[in-house]
């Protein structure tokens, strides 16, 4: 294996997962009359699959593997996904209307996961054949150079945010495929105008649905008082919004996290995964974790997520091969953008998107995905100059 560093901190990470799992699920299982180890034990399942999906996929030969692989994720997701609204529910998993999971073997599993590791791949490999440089190309010339990835960028978009109603995961790709596209060789001038497109795009979809409006001032019933503070009063009077309306999951995050202090209240001692923050073990588990392990534990998280991210750009800087390099680089960029989403949204700095913790949160669907990604990048890695220590 080429960086035993990077499998040895997804595998800390994973480890870590499980322990949360089970120390901030104790109120779902009751609320949901499960075991006391229910999703423990799942997460164990997951988290031993997941480590051992890693090691297996960065043995394969990238040469022979790698893109059968990547496509398989890409074409098989995106099959899954388009077909999901038509099957029948004995099939799939429903909340709020949308299917998202597929049921397998007492099982949920998200195809959208796996198909955020797909779509990357097939970015980069595409990437490296069709852009390069923009030197007197033209702002138009790479607009219509770009048109084949909007066209299908558009279609998973459509997927994702309409059909499994889910615009998180539409955000986490978005900002991939804009840094992605910069890095591949696109002008700052064509990175800024796909920037500004992409948010009046989003406007556009929290506008058209009654549910994202009433999140966005639920948002900003928490965030007004220190944002209007730097404003004119008369101005700050027209865009306050009443107060009964702070969001009562992002309030109860806000104060897990507080109470946790500095060193935290202690493993299994947090009060408000007790029914005040539901099923915190999964997008609220950075709350809990802050609660119970406090700043430090808060602080060594982040300082093992920043080393896993920094070891995939290491590769990727090291390659010498450009669709493995932006193949490497899209998945860094994917989870840190997905930690970031979820991090700003528990602490009511953005609205909160839905989007787990890679390699945290409970779910096995995320954590297996994620997992083939690193093999990936391991199994790539192979190709990098290893004269050079990573």
């Amino acid at each position: 294996m080429a960086d035993r560093k990077l499998f040895t901190l997804v595998a800390i990470m994973i480890g870590f997962s499980i322990v949360l799992s089970y120390t901030l699920s104790a109120y779902t299982t009751i609320l949901f009359g499960v075991g006391e180890f229910h999703f423990a034990i799942r997460q164990i399942i997951f988290g031993i699959l997941s480590i051992l999906t890693i090691w297996v996929v960065a043995q394969l030969d990238p040469n022979k593997h790698l893109t059968p692989l990547g496509f398989f994720l890409f074409f098989g997701s995106t099959i899954l996904m388009i077909a999901m609204p038509f099957l029948p529910e004995s099939f799939v998993s429903a909340v709020g209307g949308a299917k998202r999971w597929i049921k397998l073997f007492g099982f949920s599993i998200a195809p959208v996961e796996f198909f955020k590791i797909g779509f990357i791949y097939f970015l980069a490999w595409s990437f490296s054949r069709k852009l390069g440089h923009h030197d007197d190309m033209g702002l138009t010339n790479e607009f219509k150079r770009f048109a084949p990835y909007a066209v299908v960028f558009i279609g998973a978009m459509f997927i994702i945010a309409f059909v499994q109603n889910d615009l998180g995961q539409v955000v986490v790709l978005g900002l991939t495929l804009l840094f992605m596209l910069m890095f591949a060789g696109s002008s700052f001038r064509f990175f800024l105008s796909l920037l500004l497109g992409a948010l009046a795009f989003f406007l556009l979809f929290i506008f058209t649905a009654e549910h994202r409006i009433l999140r966005i001032k639920s948002w900003w019933a928490s965030a007004q008082d220190t944002v209007l503070s730097f404003l004119p009063a008369a101005l700050a009077n027209e865009l306050r919004v009443p107060t009964e309306v702070v969001p009562y999951q992002i309030g109860h995050s806000i104060n897990a996290i507080h109470n946790g202090g500095f060193f935290g209240v202690g493993l299994a001692n947090g009060t408000f995964k007790l029914g005040f923050l539901s099923e915190v073990h999964t997008d609220f588990v950075l709350a809990g974790l802050a609660e119970e392990f406090g700043f430090v534990g808060v602080a060594l998280v982040v300082f093992l997520f920043m080393w896993i991210i920094k070891r995939i750009f290491t590769i990727a800087n090291r390659s010498i091969d450009s669709h493995i390099y932006l193949f490497s680089l899209g998945i860094g960029l994917m989870l840190s953008f997905a930690f970031l989403v979820n991090a700003y949204g528990i602490s009511g700095i953005t609205p909160i998107k839905g989007i787990s913790v890679p390699f945290l949160s409970y779910g096995g669907s995320a954590i297996l995905a994620s997992s083939i990604g690193i093999g990936m990048i391991l199994m790539a890695s192979k190709k990098v100059d290893l004269e050079k220590k990573l």
